[in-house]
């Protein structure tokens, strides 16, 4: 896991701890504290309080500026939460921040869930299946994550999961794994695919056939899959030594408004021969695109190439499209080892899981 120090100075936040200094706090003092007035990760005071430092490369500088800080503050570990925390039930929870909770086979998710029940019996663990957020959407399973904690630690599937709640179980040193990587919050551990790569597959193989107009189509949610995925269409391009920016990139935040017959004819008058549609969990600008198509009265790929950036959703009935698998049982599996790692008190990588290079039958040489 990386480690790094925070943004502010020492005595920045040496400065804002003794001016917080007057004013009387309420309750013990956190991690997350600490961390601030040492002007280093929560991770590595996590580390050094927890008695772990020697295990990783931190100096004694380092050592000292938390020990000092943690001195300053008074801050003393949790008598109940390090008992918690060595009372281990050999149970791992996994929270999904969906509207239902993805056991039907045709979720998208539902083949994480099965890497993650198959690892998990390899292990040892048995798994609890936490359903808050299926009840009451994404606000009320930011209120019932804390329930995770009934398990000696907890994988979280969701591009919204929220992360200030995601940041108290880190601050508090409760495991947890995020799959899927993510920029935030700061000490999560996670397992991600490596998008940036599959990507850069994908439009190396467009190029190849003869494309130079291609645009990239996705909606306008900007996490860390889809910036990936971005970086990954745009190297793709360089690569070539065609020329890119971010005029070559479509958002929309409504693909059935969007995406439709008009935009997309104005895009072949334009010149453009290819179009590659990243892949989200409702696939809605896959399935827009392709309406487009079929309304337009085009056919693919001979009058336009397309690509997905992904999987096509299960009740896909047309052409295999061109793409990239992405490994989701293998990342569910790796997600339940980095989270048995960090149980047991190591330290778990971060790894990203390749994707294989899918050909399909959507993308052909451009169109005369």
């Amino acid at each position: 896991m990386r480690i790094r120090s925070e943004g502010s100075t020492v005595d920045e936040v040496r400065g804002q701890a003794r001016g917080r200094a007057a004013t009387p706090r309420a309750g013990r003092p956190r991690q997350a504290e600490v961390a601030r007035l040492a002007g280093v990760s929560q991770t590595t005071v996590s580390l050094v309080l927890g008695g772990k430092a020697d295990d990783v490369a931190i100096s004694a500088q380092t050592r000292r500026k938390v020990l000092g800080a943690a001195e300053r503050l008074g801050y003393v570990p949790d008598p109940a939460a390090r008992r918690l925390a060595a009372a281990r039930n050999n149970l791992l929870g996994v929270f999904s921040f969906t509207a239902t909770f993805p056991t039907d086979v045709q979720h998208s998710y539902y083949p994480f869930l099965v890497g993650v029940e198959q690892e998990a019996a390899a292990q040892g663990f048995d798994l609890v299946l936490f359903t808050g957020s299926s009840t009451g959407g994404a606000r009320a399973g930011a209120h019932a994550l804390h329930r995770a904690r009934l398990a000696d630690g907890c994988l979280v599937l969701g591009r919204h999961a929220p992360a200030d709640q995601l940041q108290r179980l880190v601050d508090d040193g409760f495991p947890v794994v995020h799959l899927g990587r993510r920029d935030e919050p700061e000490g999560l551990a996670w397992v991600g695919a490596d998008y940036v790569t599959a990507a850069r597959a994908v439009v190396g193989d467009l190029v190849a056939r003869g494309h130079r107009e291609v645009v990239l189509v996705c909606e306008d949610d900007p996490v860390p899959a889809s910036t990936d995925r971005e970086r990954g269409f745009h190297e793709g391009l360089l690569a070539a030594g065609v020329p890119t920016g971010p005029e070559r990139v479509h958002r929309c935040a409504d693909p059935e408004r969007d995406l439709t017959p008009e935009r997309l004819r104005a895009w072949l008058a334009a010149g453009v021969t290819a179009i590659v549609v990243e892949e989200t969990d409702t696939s809605a600008a896959w399935r827009a695109l392709n309406a487009a198509v079929s309304a337009a009265g085009l056919d693919c790929p001979r009058d336009v190439s397309l690509a997905l950036l992904g999987s096509p959703p299960p009740d896909h009935n047309g052409p295999d499209p061109t793409g990239f698998d992405l490994p989701r049982a293998r990342l569910g599996a790796a997600a339940v080892r980095a989270l048995a790692a960090l149980v047991a008190g190591g330290r778990p990588d971060e790894p990203l899981v390749e994707c294989a290079f899918r050909p399909g039958a959507t993308v052909g040489p451009p169109p005369r």
